[in-house]
């Protein structure tokens, strides 16, 4: 693990101020009924669960005294929250996509411009954070061809500071094919209590099908399952001029080519994709929205969490 000064540079690097000021009123919802106990938003559906100790976390203002250990307390002299084993809260589960595709930053010199995977991992350390300050819990898994790395979900607010160690180490490798169906299967083994998954990627691999199965085995295991859908403003607006050379990533070779004769074409079937990508997501229950490199990333994020309310209030409405 890194250590302070590196931890601190990790946290500034990836969770910019402004961006969690303009997030902070928001919450983040779920469309299910979330299996634990939970005494904030998120109703439990098992009141009266007998439940086992799990561990031990700081508390933080707000968290109820009465789940304070006074016994820790009285041989420490700091506060500590009992947890239990079914005391999950609100788990999500944010899979980062670290292949080599997420490396792309368009054309050279755009003013310090984001690549899509640094944008894509501010976008999943930004809603970490907003997760653990609701008392809820966030995890991170990192993927190409197959899961990286792994930081189960966690209440413990110092959790954010290993999800953004994780991120920074794959930010040094971006080398990989990706393969969406694969993480997701491995990802509906290991998380067995229904909760939030939220895929960040740019949706770049080889079978369309394979992925989309993939989402929907985690959605058939009763997880809410979230799409961000992160590409860089020049794959959506194609604005090259001149004679071009393009060098494909994760293995696809190169093409030379003048961009005004390929420009409609192109466009054209980018957009078929997104919007076929789209209709099968929200066919299939899966929450989908598109976000460009040249969003601001606070806007992004309140578009995101307003569409995630609106959900989390029209399932509650279909509860009553």
């Amino acid at each position: 693990m890194a250590d302070v000064g590196e931890t601190s540079q990790q946290l500034r690097k990836y969770l910019d101020p402004g961006v969690l000021a303009r997030i902070r009123g928001l919450e983040m919802r779920t469309r299910l009924v979330v299996e634990g106990f939970l005494a904030g938003m998120h109703r439990s559906p098992y009141q009266g669960l007998s439940v086992e100790f799990h561990q031990h976390r700081e508390y933080v203002p707000g968290d109820d005294t009465r789940h304070v250990d006074w016994k820790v307390y009285s041989r420490t002299d700091r506060y500590y929250i009992k947890q239990f084993e079914e005391e999950t809260n609100l788990r999500c589960t944010f899979l980062v996509d670290v292949s080599e595709s997420m490396k792309y930053a368009g054309a050279a010199g755009r003013g310090g411009r984001l690549n899509k995977f640094h944008y894509a991992a501010c976008l999943g350390a930004a809603l970490s954070m907003l997760l653990l300050r609701q008392q809820d819990a966030a995890g991170l898994v990192t993927f190409d061809e197959d899961i990286a790395a792994t930081v189960p979900p966690s209440a413990n607010p110092n959790a954010i500071r290993t999800i953004v160690h994780h991120l920074e180490a794959a930010s040094k490798s971006l080398k990989a094919k990706t393969s969406i169906e694969t993480v997701c299967r491995k990802v509906a083994e290991q998380v067995p209590s229904r909760g939030m998954v939220c895929l960040i990627s740019d949706l770049l691999v080889d079978d369309d099908d394979a992925m989309l199965r993939g989402l929907t085995r985690l959605r058939h295991r009763g997880h809410d399952v979230m799409v961000l859908h992160v590409l860089d403003d020049y794959e959506l607006t194609f604005p090259y001029e001149g004679n071009t050379r393009f060098l494909g990533l994760e293995a696809m070779g190169e093409l030379i080519g003048q961009p005004r004769s390929l420009r409609e074409g192109y466009l054209a079937s980018l957009n078929r994709y997104l919007a076929d990508i789209q209709r099968r997501c929200v066919g299939g229950r899966i929450s989908y929205m598109q976000v460009s490199t040249a969003d601001n990333l606070g806007a992004a994020l309140s578009r995101f969490l307003a569409q995630r309310i609106a959900v989390g209030r029209k399932a509650a409405s279909k509860r009553r």
